[in-house]
Parts: C-alpha cells; structure tokens; sequence
C-alpha cells in the first residue's frame, strides 16, 4: 500500500511539474507572439519594467529635436542611439574608429534586447566632425567622461549658437569643462551645454547589438549657470520627461550614485578584482556592516550640498527613483535594485570607477569642501587609495577646480554667484 501511495505521489508530483512547465512554455510562447505582433507593425517596443514611456517626438513643433547625433560607439552611445530612433529622431553617430563607423553607416541599424527590444535605424555614422555637425542640431556626447575635452578640441570649429551639446554622463562639472575648452579653442559663439547621469544600464552583446537591462526613470541635469539650465530645460524634458533641473552644478553633481558606490566597493574588493574573481558587484560588493563606508560619505557629500546652498535626497531613494528598490536602507536598497542582480565586478582595477568617479568626480568634491572649510576623511581616503592602486595622482591629473576655471575664486559664496547667475 505504501509502494502504490508513493507511486500516486509520484505520479501526480510528474502530472504537475508537467503543466506548470507546459503553463511556463505557454507564456513564454503568449510573450513572443505579441512581442512580434509589435515588432510587425513598429520596429520597436519597450518593456513594462523598463518603467518608463519613450516620447513620440515627430509631433512636435520643434522639428529640430529631431536632428541629433552621438559622439561615441560604445554601450550607452548605442543604447541612447536606439532610444532616440524609437522616439522618431534622425540619428546619426561620431566615432575616432574609422573601422566601427563604416561599418554602422553600412549597416545603419542598431539592435537592442531586454528593457527597449527591436531594430533601430541610424541615419550614417561619420569620422569627419565637420560633416557630423553639420547634419546633428542636438549632440549627444556618449563616450567616457575624460574624453570631453579631446570631443570639444575636435568640434570647436564646427560649433555654434544652433547647437545644442548634452553630455551624457557628465560627472561633475562636464558642462563648465566642455564650456573653458571651447573658449580656449576661440569659439566665441557658443553652443548651449548641459550635463546629466547616462541612463542607461546596458552592455553591447555584439556588433551593433546592446543589452539594456535597465533605464534610470529620473536624475537631474544642469548647464554651468541657472539662466543655462532654464534654457536647455525644454529640449532635456522633450527627450527625457523624467528628469528634473538641479538648483546648481553641485547639486547636480553630489547626486550620483555612482560618483559616491564605485571607488568604496571597488576599493574594498580590490583584491578580487586584481585577481578577476567575478562577484556581482552591488549585491556581493558589500554587507550590511561595511555599508557603512558609503553611508559616512554620504554624510560627506551632504555637508558639501549644504556648503554650497543645496539640499540632497538620500542615495537610497536615489535609487528607487533610478530604478525602483526597498528603502527600508541604503543596503537594502543596494541589493534590491533589480537590474544590479545582472552588475558583474570590473575584471581590472584600470576602470572607469577610478579614472571617471575619481578623477571627475571626487577630486573637484574635495577640493569644493576645502574651499567651503569642511572636511571628508573617507572621500579624501578614497582618493588616496585609488592613486595608490592605480599609480595615478588623481589630485593632479583630475577633473581640478583650476582645470575647471573655479580655482580663481577664493570662495565658495563666489561660485555660488556664479553658478546661480
């Protein structure tokens, strides 16, 4: 009796695995089968996770919106290439490879997977700036944020008023950086600048590929003064309805999530990292208890927003307005985030977290707080450490104040001034 009643178990454990399997494959199948009902009659469609509606700018009267170009052929340059696509623009991308740019302007599409799925049309890809700018009202620069300067040399001569120049993750002080370069170069005639957080969480898969697995719903964007920001306000919110004016560059700036988690978790794993170890790095990076390096220089970064007239939201609820998480702690939110289940470890301490969040962002920090009379123990450490590992002075070769132009003023209420003006 008890072989017959196991072999019942058994029996009806196999019928149920069977139709939950059988239900599994039916979804998946429902899925596909609507995914390419949509894929037939648009080239594009975003996911409801994704969280976030991209606009339909044909219907515009601003017509120039629709003229856009990137500099970069990297992740984000591609992920905001298919962005704009499906938003209706006229896309059309830089690139210092002569390689990669014959082969977008052959092919002139861009896949993308996961949180944006479907084919994206590129109108041409181009090496000669001159040329580029000519055809691109509205210019995305998408590669890593050390290359703004060497960008702004190369497009200063084909430049103006009509332009408008976005940096996509900007670290601090891009747009001021961008601004003093082109005034070296003799420009006179300026274009409106403005920086924001590169939205996108996305690794190219393959040529002309990306994976985006995740989109930031809101962040902020600023150009150097307040009157710059009011005026480059319509076109940001055109193509990105989230995203919200700063009250200043710093604020701007200190809200980076990125700017305060990166060189911490990095730092404090540096040893698995040398070694390629792989590990997720927001939810493995940390624990609960050594948390607490981010969270004292958050502190850090608050007291600085505060030198500077500008209040911060806390990082936790950064990230649930980047990306939706539980704000029960700044731990809990770290390791809930859904995209960051897919976040890998760095394979190299040679990386971005360093030579960008470093350098362009923590070293100008440090200088502003010493300038307002604050002090940042575990920022400043975090500077020294990294120009330890790397071999590097970041206080030297970084994003300074005096690169900036900021380094003349002898206050922190004279770049207010400035920065409010």
């Amino acid at each position: 009796m008890g072989d017959v009643s196991a072999n019942l178990v058994s029996k009806n454990r196999s019928v149920s695995d069977f139709l939950t399997l059988e239900s599994r494959l039916g979804a998946i199948a429902e899925s596909q089968r609507m995914i390419a009902e949509l894929l037939s009659s648009r080239t594009a469609c975003v996911s409801p996770a994704a969280g976030i509606d991209i606009p339909e700018l044909r219907g515009q009267k601003d017509k120039s919106l629709l003229s856009t170009g990137i500099v970069g052929t990297g992740n984000s340059a591609h992920a905001l290439a298919a962005y704009l696509s499906a938003a209706g623009c006229s896309v059309r991308m830089l690139s210092r490879n002569k390689v990669k740019a014959e082969l977008l302007d052959a092919s002139r599409r861009i896949y993308s997977e996961d949180r944006i799925l479907g084919r994206f049309e590129l109108s041409g890809a181009y090496t000669d700036g001159g040329e580029f700018a000519s055809r691109s009202r509205n210019i995305f620069v998408a590669t890593v944020a050390t290359a703004y300067k060497d960008v702004a040399e190369s497009l200063a001569p084909y430049l103006s008023s009509a332009h408008t120049i976005i940096l996509f993750s900007g670290k601090f002080g891009g747009a001021r950086e961008f601004q003093v370069t082109l005034l070296e170069k003799g420009l006179t005639d300026l274009p409106k600048i403005v920086e924001t957080d590169a939205l996108f969480a996305c690794r190219l898969v393959a040529e002309g590929r990306v994976w985006i697995r995740g989109i930031k719903r809101w962040t902020l964007f600023s150009s150097v003064t307040r009157s710059e920001t009011e005026a480059c306000a319509p076109i940001i919110n055109a193509y990105f309805p989230g995203l919200s004016p700063a009250d200043n560059l710093i604020q701007r700036g200190l809200t980076d999530f990125g700017a305060l988690a990166h060189a911490p978790i990095a730092l404090t794993n540096m040893h698995a990292i040398d070694r390629e170890e792989e590990f997720l790095f927001y939810y493995g990076g940390m624990t609960p208890r050594t948390v607490a390096v981010l969270e004292s220089m958050e502190e850090e970064f608050r007291s600085i927003g505060t030198a500077y007239g500008v209040q911060l939201i806390p990082m936790k609820e950064l990230l649930n307005r980047y990306y939706g998480c539980d704000t029960a702690s700044l731990y809990s939110a770290m390791t809930s985030v859904p995209n960051y289940r897919h976040s890998l470890s760095p394979k190299t301490l040679n990386h971005r977290f360093f030579y960008e969040d470093v350098a362009c962002s923590l070293v100008p920090f440090e200088q502003l707080a010493k300038l307002a009379g604050k002090e940042t123990p575990v920022l400043s450490s975090m500077i020294s450490l990294a120009t330890c590992v790397v071999g590097e002075d970041f206080r030297k070769t970084g994003r300074t104040l005096e690169r900036l132009k900021l380094g003349e003023f002898g206050k922190s209420d004279e770049i207010i001034q400035l920065l409010h003006s």
